[in-house]
């Protein structure tokens, strides 16, 4: 009998087929006492597990390239940090195995990072991967990852960790299905880059039965189990119109009555360049310039490294448009040379421009490397700080840029409540707006964006902060300044053509999204974006904003 279950679509595209579910790893190794004289022994077993767990996810991250790649560096410095390691050696010398010592130490980790804000509880499905794998080789059994399978399927796990989802087979896994997680969790950015489409935060779902039909799709969040000959048609049919549509839309984004929207893509190195190329982006909205950062959390990269990068995009897009993000520092992305270990709360401490403004070596040095980049280049260099709370933060930022001798536009981004609702002073400061839709959420409704419990609030549809977007755009068209969205809700084609009617002038995403997006947007008009728009502000839910949206951009 066929039954409907709701999750949280994060990549578009719908998937029919069996279930096959993730395998995990033995996660609690028993607790047992060794003798002194196997101490030593037992600390080198330790050493080589976590040296070949990180070894594993550099590799898959080299494999994987792009933001993935990074994520994984990431994951596999977790592995390595050396306080944890100096833990589980201290654990072993008292008479524990290595994986027990292992287990013990990131549980201690995990309440830390738990005890430290939401935000950083965020990292917590990362670490419980990287213990599972270290634990795993210990033990000598299977790593967790994807099912073995000769035939296509659709995965359902409890979450993906970024070393699953990074490397997953779009011949075999037609989509996936997590009960955790959130729309701009790591998992769902990364699912959207590869194009698979994905449901997150869908209870329930590890109680489907292994080789269960079901359908997904990724647009809706709807995940359809043993779907009728009726509904499986009905989306096929769906699927092969929206493919048919995307193949027919090419050129800059813009309404079907000529209105420019242009797209751009999200990057976060070179590596991401080609995808977004492809996808017929029209610049970069936003170059995520931390992952540079994250190579060595000991130092900053040196000067000629990051105009050897900047310069790579840069050239990517001649006469195009490339907005880049200073380093974002903090939070979930901390430094040891720029963070503090000891905030209680990071989210709400000194992170982005407030680091840099605490470190302005490191913000001159940027800001120098991006200047020397682009000589000589034909392309619109725009450079924004992130977590501007007010026109001080703005002018810091401005004046750091001036007397860095960089020829761009300076720009701030709007990721807290205070900047959208004092945009327009800030944008007396600089000259133009950016929205990162993730962070708004996150602080508008304090909801974190990497837990799946509070996934309501992370919902780029509700009307709350869909007022926010429309003060900022308001300011901006008052000032006559751009304002454009750079956080995930910009994939959502729908939502695309509201942001349009709210009076975003740009909007940047995934580049697997920008074909979607380009084709919806040409379906309809200004005055229908902008009548979708104030439907959408009118409900008081998120999910009756999407449909009266809907409602009016299908003439309902």
């Amino acid at each position: 009998m066929e039954t409907t279950l709701r999750g949280v679509g994060v990549s578009h595209g719908v998937a029919i087929g069996e279930v096959r579910h993730m395998g995990t790893a033995v996660l609690e190794p028993p607790a047992k006492q060794i003798p002194a004289e196997e101490a030593e022994r037992e600390q080198g077993r330790a050493r080589q597990a976590v040296e070949a767990v990180a070894a594993d996810l550099i590799a898959r991250g080299n494999l994987a390239g792009g933001e993935a790649q990074h994520v994984l560096e990431a994951q596999a410095m977790m592995a390595q940090d050396p306080e944890l390691m100096a833990d589980v050696e201290r654990r072993i010398a008292v008479g524990s195995t290595a994986e027990r010592a292992v287990y013990d130490a990131f549980a201690a980790y995990r309440a830390l990072l738990a005890g430290a804000g939401e935000y950083l509880a965020g990292r917590v499905a990362d670490l419980d991967d990287v213990r599972n794998r270290i634990v795993a080789r210990l033990l000598g059994v299977p790593m967790p990852g994807v099912p073995d399978s000769d035939e296509p399927y659709v995965l359902i796990a409890r979450d993906l960790a970024p070393a699953d989802t990074a490397l997953l087979d779009p011949a075999l896994v037609l989509g996936f299905v997590t009960e955790e997680g959130g729309p701009t969790s790591h998992s769902a950015i990364l699912a959207r880059a590869l194009g698979v489409p994905a449901v997150v935060a869908l209870p329930g779902a590890g109680e489907i039965v292994e080789g269960t039909v079901i359908a997904v799709d990724g647009s809706t969040g709807e995940v359809f189990v043993d779907p009728s000959a009726e509904k499986r048609a009905e989306l096929a049919k769906a699927a092969e119109e929206r493919k048919a549509a995307l193949a027919a839309s090419s050129g800059p984004g813009a309404t079907s009555d000529g209105h420019k929207v242009p797209l751009l893509a999200n990057v976060g190195g070179p590596a991401d360049v080609p995808a977004a190329v492809e996808a017929g982006a029209e610049g970069v909205g936003l170059f995520r310039t931390e992952f540079l950062f994250l190579d060595d959390s000991t130092r900053a990269p040196s000067e000629e490294k990051q105009v050897e990068t900047y310069r790579k995009v840069l050239e990517a897009f001649p006469e195009g448009r490339v907005v880049v993000r200073v380093l974002d520092a903090g939070a979930d992305k901390p430094l040891d040379f720029l963070t503090p270990a000891d905030e209680p709360n990071p989210a709400l401490g000194v992170r982005g421009l407030r680091t840099l403004l605490d470190h302005p070596d490191v913000l001159r040095t940027q800001l120098t490397a991006l200047a020397k980049a682009a000589e000589g280049l034909p392309v619109y260099l725009e450079v924004m700080a992130p977590m501007v709370a007010d026109r001080i933060d703005a002018k810091a930022f401005a004046d750091a840029c001036r007397e860095a001798g960089l020829r761009a536009k300076f720009g701030a981004m709007v990721e807290i409540p205070s900047a959208a609702l004092r945009a327009r002073s800030i944008l007396q400061e600089v000259e133009f707006l950016s929205l990162g839709t993730n962070d708004l959420a996150q602080y508008t409704f304090a909801a974190d964006r990497q837990v799946g419990a509070v996934s309501r609030l992370q919902d780029p549809w509700q009307p709350a902060l869909l007022d926010l977007v429309a003060a900022s755009a308001e300011a901006a068209k008052a000032e006559g300044k751009s304002c454009g969205v750079c956080g995930e809700a910009a994939s959502d084609p729908l939502l695309a053509c509201v942001l349009t009617g709210l009076g975003v002038t740009s909007l940047s995403m995934g580049a697997a999204s920008i074909p979607y997006v380009r084709a919806t947007l040409a379906k309809h008009t200004l005055a229908q974006c902008e009548r979708a728009a104030a439907a959408a502000r009118a409900a008081d839910t998120a999910e009756d904003a999407r449909a009266a949206a809907q409602a009016v951009l299908s003439g309902e």
